[in-house]
């Protein structure tokens, strides 16, 4: 499915949830008065694009900068969390642990202080992927470590009620979709991914992504693949030799299918793949362009942690803000810090990017590019689309 078809799903399933109704002008108006609440129909892509771009034209470079960090701070407290939105213009918050309370009502009362714009809600992510990664204790669905030997339909079930109790807790983007192949039952990934085989971890991807059509932005994971590069990211760079054609016929098959699918977002692994850059993925101006040209991908690029890559002890990746720098200039739209991190640290960051665009490190034009692209899934996301429409009417 077309992911603009997804993201416009997505926003009418929020609407739905908001008990929300809006009709074209052309519409006959509901006749009863008592109906409440009312927001327009969500616009069409291209209106959503023109308006993306317009919104971004107006920034400055510092929040530019800031509109491409996916920041953290590990609490529950509804006034910390506004005030660090709205201190930082961060266009996204990564939920983890530390933010998930008691039950599903109070995470809404977190993820609702998250947004300072209703109009132009952050990217609330979250590792939901089901089993041995799963942020939200009532979430007992399956995981891979099931679906991976259940039939193709029982993933898409899955990920359909996971994608509901995100919908439900305010989560907007899911980092949920394994998509690294393996049939290694020593492979650090292993109970993770979704399928041992290209055809079976294709399937199962593809449906995963189709299960949380409607409900949450679906993120493909760790490109171009953990299974054939063996250890550990969070504390080290997992490396392998493996062939560009050997990683066609096998690692890239389900990434392809996810993105057929209509995956919104791919995110980039600390992964190194010799035969194609000496550099991590995440560094990897040539992977972008294979995410690109190649498998056809026109979503949100973003890193995974960048604190993993500092993490991992190397000395050229010991700073935070050049990370997050050279993850830009490689074609990543958003960057994401948690491992290491303080509140400070997204700050921090973004004053780097935007020192960055003014001496020239990092091209205006690719910053401006990466804040267009997370800007519009911003306001695919967003409930009803909440962009003006004059040819639209309130109905009810």
């Amino acid at each position: 499915m077309p992911r603009a078809v997804r993201l416009l799903a997505i926003a009418a399933a929020a609407v739905a949830v908001l008990g929300v109704v809006a009709a074209p002008a052309a519409a006959t108006p509901d006749p009863d008065p008592a109906s409440a609440g009312v927001r327009v129909a969500p616009p069409d892509a291209a209106a959503t694009s023109a308006h993306a771009q317009r919104l971004v034209s107006a920034m400055s470079t510092r929040e530019r900068a800031a509109s491409v960090v996916m920041g953290h701070i590990p609490t529950t407290d509804a006034a910390a969390l506004r005030e660090y939105m709205t201190a930082t213009g961060l266009g996204g918050f990564i939920l983890m642990g530390a933010n998930i309370p008691a039950d599903e009502v109070a995470l809404r009362a977190v993820t609702d202080a998250l947004v300072t714009d209703p109009a132009l809600p952050p990217l609330i992510g979250i590792d939901e992927e089901g089993g041995d990664v799963t942020r939200l204790p009532w979430d007992d669905l399956p995981g891979a470590a099931t679906l991976k030997d259940a039939p193709t339909p029982v993933t898409e079930e899955a990920f359909t009620a996971r994608g509901a109790l995100l919908q439900r807790a305010g989560a907007t983007v899911n980092f949920g979709v394994v998509a690294d192949l393996t049939a290694d039952p020593g492979s650090f990934i292993f109970r993770r991914a979704l399928g041992t085989t290209p055809q079976s971890s294709a399937e199962r991807v593809a449906a995963a992504v189709q299960g949380e059509r409607g409900s949450a932005a679906s993120t493909l994971k760790h490109f171009p693949g953990h299974g054939a590069a063996p250890g550990d990211s969070h504390h080290m760079l997992p490396t392998t030799d493996l062939s560009r054609d050997a990683w066609e016929k096998a690692d890239a098959v389900p990434f392809r299918a996810g993105i057929d699918a209509g995956a919104e977002l791919l995110m980039f692994g600390h992964l190194i793949y010799t035969a194609v850059d000496a550099e991590p993925a995440t560094m990897s101006a040539e992977w972008h362009r294979i995410a690109r040209e190649d498998l056809g991908f026109d979503g949100v690029a973003i890193t995974d942690d960048l604190g993993m890559l500092q993490n991992t002890g190397e000395a050229r990746y010991a700073d935070p803000v050049a990370n997050a720098v050279a993850a830009l200039a490689a074609g990543n739209d958003m960057v994401m810090a948690v491992m290491l991190s303080d509140a400070g640290t997204a700050g921090r960051i973004v004053d780097g990017i935007a020192a960055a665009v003014d001496n020239g490190t990092l091209a205006a034009e690719r910053l401006e590019e990466a804040a267009t692209r997370v800007t519009l899934l911003r306001l695919q996301l967003a409930p009803g689309g909440l962009l003006p429409c004059p040819s639209c009417q309130a109905v009810g």
